[in-house]
């Protein structure tokens, strides 16, 4: 019996997912607007495609509809060549409504199927119902860069965003042997096993870096300086030939604001900046670290870190934007692989970067302290930011 909880969530998911894609006109369905995203039609179709190959044909055996789109959906990311080989969008919405109502009606109905260790506890269900929760936030930055590109470019700042120097905001947590990865429950397979891991003492900014702040390295001209960026960074840089986050715009008085997936707004100097990706992070950590005010030292946080520090409560802001962190996504010891490659979201055979967190359109599952989310160091559309943490310095007894 499949948990009601679980078919509710997967059927919100499926409606979030149409209703993004019908917002739409026809003629931007299965276009581009960022290089470094699908388009919408395909974000829909590898929604459906998930759900064909996990559940008609991991579960029921039945792999036929899976094959027939497997060269369209089954790669992860997309190519341009991908897209335009889609349907239109209204054969897309048709196919992906009576894929999805399909599905919910076996899953709803005791006897539609087999018995099978994918349908223990609802596991299939809630990871379905996540990996389509992380698509639809692929959708919304779609939308977003959609509303980039459509941008006549007459929004005025209403209240321009001023710069603030980094400042310590820190809490320290002191070495000891901690808890990492989930126990139970339906989880991602990176996820576990949990495990005890050996952490030195260290400090970590209670918030993540603010648009102020990101802004004063901005006007310190750190994009332009090569101090702060490592090798890998130094080649982004010079490749990318970018200025600021991947979504601030110049109004005409050459403030900065946000082109968000409502359109464009202005920069709240409080809110977490986001639109980075993992060399950008890396970059303002060693601006950040030079400025010295208890930022000496500083770097992006271990995804241990953020976890440990998250847990025992000693983070604001989280799930506002998703963190990038220091480290490459490797599975933890003792990892097992999933039955199917397909039920692993962040394969462990890449040089992707963790994020941790959760943003604001993430749902709310995915914003629990032991998700791991992975991307390649140059992605910026994935609603994501950082967070700093620096040497313990001398403890209150010390």
């Amino acid at each position: 019996m499949i948990e009601p909880q679980a078919l509710g969530a997967l059927a919100g998911t499926h409606e979030l997912l149409m209703q993004l894609l019908e917002s739409l006109p026809p003629r931007d369905c299965n276009r581009r607007f960022d290089g470094q995203l699908p388009s919408a039609g395909w974000l829909l179709g590898r929604a459906v495609y998930l759900e064909l190959h996990l559940l008609r044909g991991v579960v029921m055996g039945d792999g036929d509809l899976a094959s027939r789109v497997r060269h369209l959906f089954a790669a992860d990311p997309a190519t341009p060549e991908t897209d335009a080989q889609l349907p239109p969008r209204d054969h897309l919405l048709g196919w992906a409504g009576e894929v999805f109502d399909q599905h919910l009606t076996w899953l709803a109905n005791p006897g539609y199927l087999p018995t099978h260790p994918l349908l223990a506890d609802s596991a299939l269900v809630w990871h379905l119902a996540e990996r389509q929760a992380m698509l639809y936030e692929q959708l919304l930055a779609v939308l977003g860069a959609r509303n980039a590109q459509r941008e006549r470019g007459d929004y005025q700042a209403a209240v321009p965003l001023v710069a603030c120097l980094p400042r310590d905001d820190s809490s320290r947590i002191e070495q000891g042997h901690y808890r990492i990865g989930a126990r139970d429950g339906i989880v991602m397979p990176s996820e576990q096993p949990a495990q005890l891991v050996e952490l030195h003492a260290f400090r970590i900014s209670r918030h993540p870096v603010r648009n102020a702040e990101f802004l004063a390295f901005i006007d310190d001209r750190g994009y332009q300086d090569g101090r702060w960026w490592d090798d890998a960074g130094e080649a982004w840089r010079h490749e990318a030939a970018v200025d600021a986050p991947w979504h601030w715009r110049r109004d005409p008085q050459g403030h900065w604001y946000g082109m968000g997936t409502s359109g464009p707004a202005d920069l709240q100097a409080e809110d977490p900046v986001h639109g980075l990706c993992a060399h950008e992070a890396r970059a303002y950590a060693a601006w950040a670290a030079a400025r010295g005010e208890g930022l000496s030292g500083a770097v992006p946080q271990h995804e241990y870190q953020w976890e440990l520090a998250a847990r025992l409560g000693e983070l604001d802001a989280t799930g506002r934007v998703w963190e990038w962190c220091a480290n490459v996504h490797r599975p933890y010891p003792g990892y097992q692989a999933p039955v199917d490659p397909a039920l692993e979201p962040c394969p462990p055979d890449t040089e992707n970067i963790v994020l941790r967190g959760g943003c604001l359109h993430t749902q709310a599952r995915l914003r629990r302290t032991t998700f791991r989310a992975c991307a390649p160091p140059q992605q910026r559309t994935l609603f994501a930011g950082t967070r700093l943490v620096m040497p313990p310095g001398k403890a209150a007894w010390e």
